[in-house]
């Protein structure tokens, strides 16, 4: 199961502002404009959605956490050698506490922050990974994670899903951005052409078509073996950007990766 299911730290009983921390770690990035860039993850617990394939079960249908201060967030990363962080989740912007930490590792490390681009942030972003959710990735009681009912989820889901405002801020607010896709096919694809379109409309910033990237959707090697191709060709026809799942590639599924 893609990240961890426990965590072995223990719940820090400092004072201060805590986050809740699933993983915290150095790999490759494996997306976006920056994939292959050795890069130090922390990735927070919680989310706003419930996106039915979604590679951080334990931050979102079925949470696992210690709970660790910024203070401490921060001294950890500097253990780690890569001068890039991102800070992902789960969504980590559900988290007031996220800001905190942004901002103290603002001038020392280049930032990323993967968001599901419905919740809007002032802390200083050097890269804003936005990730709108599609509607091919509403839970229903069919395609649910095994074990689990979306229950209100499906509605949930369904209705905060894209937050043009949201969207249109982190654009702007970010050194760089890029809108990042999970594809889980070409039915996907007017939606996203409708969605660039919209999002252009609102927002004072330049919106290439080499900041929209294509992602295929698959957890496992095997699961990539059946889409990647599929998702590259869309690319090269809508002229967008294709990337890769480098970690999945590598690595499979595992945890801290």
């Amino acid at each position: 199961m893609p990240v961890s299911d426990s965590v072995s730290r223990p719940d820090s009983d400092a004072d201060g502002d805590r986050l809740p921390v699933n993983e915290l770690f150095a790999s490759l990035q494996g997306e976006g404009k920056l994939a292959g860039v050795p890069s130090t993850f922390v990735r927070t617990s919680g989310c706003n959605l419930r996106c039915w394939f979604c590679d951080s079960y334990h931050t979102s249908w079925e949470p696992t956490h210690a709970w660790m201060t910024v203070e401490d967030i921060v001294a950890e990363v500097g253990e780690l050698a890569p001068s890039h962080v991102v800070v992902t989740g789960g969504e980590p912007l559900i988290h007031e506490e996220t800001n905190a930490l942004l901002s103290e590792l603002a001038d020392d490390y280049h930032l990323t922050v993967e968001t599901n681009g419905t919740l809007e942030t002032d802390a200083p972003v050097d890269l804003a990974s936005i990730s709108p959710k599609l509607a091919s990735s509403t839970p229903t009681p069919e395609n649910a994670p095994e074990g689990t009912d979306p229950g209100v989820w499906t509605d949930k889901h369904e209705a905060d899903r894209i937050d043009l405002e949201s969207l249109s801020s982190l654009v702007e607010h970010a050194d760089d951005f890029q809108l990042k896709f999970v594809v889980t096919g070409r039915d996907d694809m007017p939606e996203i052409e409708a969605l660039v379109s919209e999002v252009r409309g609102v927002t004072a910033r330049e919106i290439h078509d080499t900041d929209v990237l294509l992602m295929p959707e698959g957890q496992t090697r095997d699961a990539l073996e059946g889409s990647r191709t599929a998702v590259a060709d869309l690319a090269a026809e809508f002229g967008y950007r294709y990337t890769p799942r480098l970690h999945v590639d590598l690595w499979n599924d595992a945890p801290e990766t």
